[in-house]
């Protein structure tokens, strides 16, 4: 035992200090390369940084913290650029003529947020400028070039101009004033309301800090299952503390609006939208926040879904319940984001049409400053869905993409999914809605309609745990969203490079494998859970595990069986005009392709057809046995990725080495446990024995059906399970 502790010793003080994952993608750890050490510290020894507000305080401080970390020595910080600075940061109003006219092209559409790096030539000597028309390019651009650092990227490739494509960059947080956090995996909601307003937690400083480095710019902190409570003065001042600790770092604040507040806390007998007492009270509390909070950037609202109340309750639209709120935040230049995620249990439809059928017809009926919500499927945050026929199809109303970075369906934060992949796969998604090019992407950027507001949103994943988000790998998710709200055009695999370099090593012995790792890991998931475009199988209320045999909940589309529909038949869900009809919500390239059995992609072929458990593969194998190969495939696979990480050790500190192979010891356990009871439960309906290749269920069907997990992290409170 004593030398064990010894040798935990001697790599310790081989490795430096243990990191515990806190430090995010932010470490600034040494580095390595002594070239390139050399070189960095031989550039910038001296910096000209000009700081007259405190947003570029806060970047100043960051680059103080970088370099003295990547360079081992405390930057040299000058009066003057002229003497003999090599890093000069400057806002543009700043420039002096001869280095204004050395980037003067770069400055064209920069906008607020846009900064520039570049190289230039100051007081006869080579220099690196970062540029900018606003301070928070000044801090954006601060955070870009610390990475390249980071990533140890030679001096001539510091060179960038980059200006975000989306306005509203924004985590949502399902949290609860009581500190639980719906579909939340990684400890309790990192606000402690109780505190606030007067003790202001590190934490939050260091969450700003890693928002802005990824370019997110707003955050709504509490659950859209909103609590009215968040409005009254009590808690609004607690509100107006987080605002403070934000705004240096250009992060404005929205808050979940319950609908039916005026009644809960404003004690009027109705909600109507409508309603002059309401539309009135609406604006006295807009009015009120603004007093508070002068940057407050609007109302994040979830009604008439999953029985929260909205403006149905009353007759109305939706339209009109987003323009009575926005006509509250319009004198204040706030905005009404309102979630698209609808679904009746008085409407029989199929689920994945109703979103489309309430929003598409009021295309329009909507206030300049309102802007829809919209999930990235048309069901709920899959492991894989064709992208959400909305998307493309209301060109007079700005639609804003919803990602889950939590993964409510993807494990959990016990399983190892890179999400950047499935967000990819989304946003290039042509919609045809113009013609060809009609993707996704151009939708949320606003290049395909014209629109004049833009965003995204992300279901965040962060609660107190130590390293912020359970799994060490689900920073990455956080990571990646950030970077594609930036840039909805960035490859997943030029992401998971930089969140590698970054987080671990920028060695390439562990670079390639582990950037293979990630962009395979997410259809690994597909593979054990979902395979052949299966669907909403999780066991109900909780989501976790496998669940495709529920039927007992009072609401069709809750239960599992809705969405597979097997029997004896066959499995799947027609939604062809034999079936519920949901292809003809997409534009007809894709009613055409998707509808005809010879042309659908197999990835999606039990999403739109029922097909007999006989029907052929593209291999060759019948349906049955494509599936059950196909889950094998999934288990094999997370295996390969036991294997790759634990031939990481090299590059990695023990105990994240450690953490990370228990993790994926856990992945492959339920991955098998997916495999077996999925197959079990289909088997049966199926009728044929599992084909050669697929191993053996370790238990039968009704062990894994008496599972219970009523303690599982993240239910909703109020599921009626």
């Amino acid at each position: 035992m004593k030398n064990f502790w010894l040798l935990c010793f001697l790599l310790s003080t081989l490795w430096g200090v243990a990191h515990d994952g806190y430090d995010l993608w932010l470490r600034y750890d040494q580095i390595a390369d002594e070239t390139r050490l050399g070189e960095y510290q031989n550039a910038f020894g001296g910096i000209y940084f000009n700081t007259d507000s405190p947003t570029l305080k806060v970047a100043l401080q960051e680059m103080d913290r970088g370099l003295s970390g990547l360079l081992a020595q405390s930057p040299r910080f000058l009066d003057t650029a002229s003497d003999g600075a090599g890093l000069i940061v400057l806002k543009k109003v700043l420039l002096d003529a001869t280095t204004l006219q050395q980037v003067a092209g770069d400055f064209e559409g920069l906008g607020r947020d846009g900064f520039v790096i570049s190289p230039i030539t100051s007081n006869g000597r080579k220099a690196t400028l970062i540029t900018a028309n606003e301070d928070l390019g000044i801090l954006y651009g601060v955070f870009h070039f610390l990475r390249q650092l980071q990533m140890q990227q030679p001096l001539h490739a510091l060179k960038e101009r980059s200006t975000p494509k989306t306005d509203i960059r924004m985590l949502n947080h399902w949290d609860n004033l009581d500190r639980t956090v719906e579909r939340g995996y990684a400890g309790f909601s990192i606000w402690n309301w109780h505190t606030l307003p007067d003790l202001i937690d590190q934490r939050y400083i260091d969450y700003a800090r890693a928002n802005a480095s990824i370019g997110i710019n707003a955050t709504s902190p509490t659950n859209v299952n909103a609590n009215a409570e968040i409005l009254t003065p009590h808690y609004l001042e607690k509100v107006q503390a987080l605002a403070r600790v934000f705004r240096p770092y250009g992060i404005k604040v929205y808050l979940t609006a319950r609908f039916s507040a005026p009644i809960e806390i404003g004690g009027l007998q109705t909600a109507d939208p409508l309603d002059t007492q309401v539309r009135q009270w609406w604006k006295d509390k807009a009015t009120e926040i603004y007093s508070l909070i002068p940057d407050f950037g609007g109302f994040l609202v979830k009604a008439n879904s999953e029985g929260q109340p909205g403006p149905q309750n009353y007759g109305r639209t939706h339209a009109d319940g987003a323009n009575m709120l926005a006509e509250a935040l319009a004198p204040h230049q706030g905005t009404v984001i309102w979630r698209a995620f609808v679904y009746s249990e008085h409407d029989l439809t199929d689920r994945a049409k109703q979103a489309f059928s309430e929003f598409v017809p009021v295309d329009g009926q909507f206030h300049t400053n309102v802007m829809l919500q919209v999930k990235n499927g048309p069901i709920d945050f899959q492991p894989r869905e064709p992208f959400h026929p909305m998307f493309g199809a209301m060109p007079k109303t700005p639609l804003m993409m919803e990602f889950q970075i939590t993964q409510e369906y993807l494990g959990f934060s016990t399983h190892l999914v890179f999400l950047p992949r499935l967000f990819e796969e989304v946003l290039q998604a042509d919609t045809y809605r113009k013609g060809k090019g009609s993707t996704v992407a151009r939708v949320i950027d606003g290049s395909l309609h014209g629109y004049t507001r833009t965003g995204m949103a992300g279901v965040a994943n962060i609660g107190t745990d130590i390293n912020w988000t359970g799994h060490p790998f689900g920073q990455a998710n956080w990571y990646g969203f950030g970077r594609l709200a930036w840039d909805p055009y960035m490859s997943s695999e030029q992401i998971a490079e930089e969140w590698l370099r970054t987080t671990f090593s920028n060695e390439r012995g562990f670079l390639q494998p582990m950037k293979q790792l990630l962009l395979g890991s997410r259809e690994a998931v597909v593979h054990y859970m979902n395979p052949l475009g299966l669907h909403h199988i999780f066991d109900s209320g909780h989501h976790y595990g496998p669940g495709p045999w529920v039927d007992n909940h009072s609401r069709p589309e809750w239960n599992p069986v809705y969405y597979h529909r097997a029997d004896r038949l066959g499995v799947g869900f027609d939604r062809t005009a034999t079936g519920s009809d949901a292809l003809q919500q997409y534009a007809p390239h894709w009613a055409e392709k998707w509808g005809d059995l010879a042309s659908c992609p197999e990835e999606y072929l039990l999403w739109f057809h029922h097909l007999p458990w006989t029907y052929v593969l593209k291999n060759g194998h019948t349906l049955w046995e494509g599936m059950a190969l196909t889950y094998q495939q999934g288990v094999v696979e997370v295996q390969q990725m036991k294997n790759t990480w634990a031939q990481m050790a090299p590059y990695v500190d023990l105990e994240q080495h450690d953490r990370v192979s228990m993790l994926l010891d856990i992945q492959l356990k339920e991955a098998r446990w997916w495999r077996d009871a999925c197959l079990l439960y289909f088997g049966q309906f199926s009728g044929e024995p599992l084909p050669p290749g697929v191993d053996a269920p370790d238990h039968s069907l009704g062990y894994y059906q008496s599972l219970k997990f009523p303690y599982a992290p993240g239910i909703r409170p109020s599921w009626d399970d």
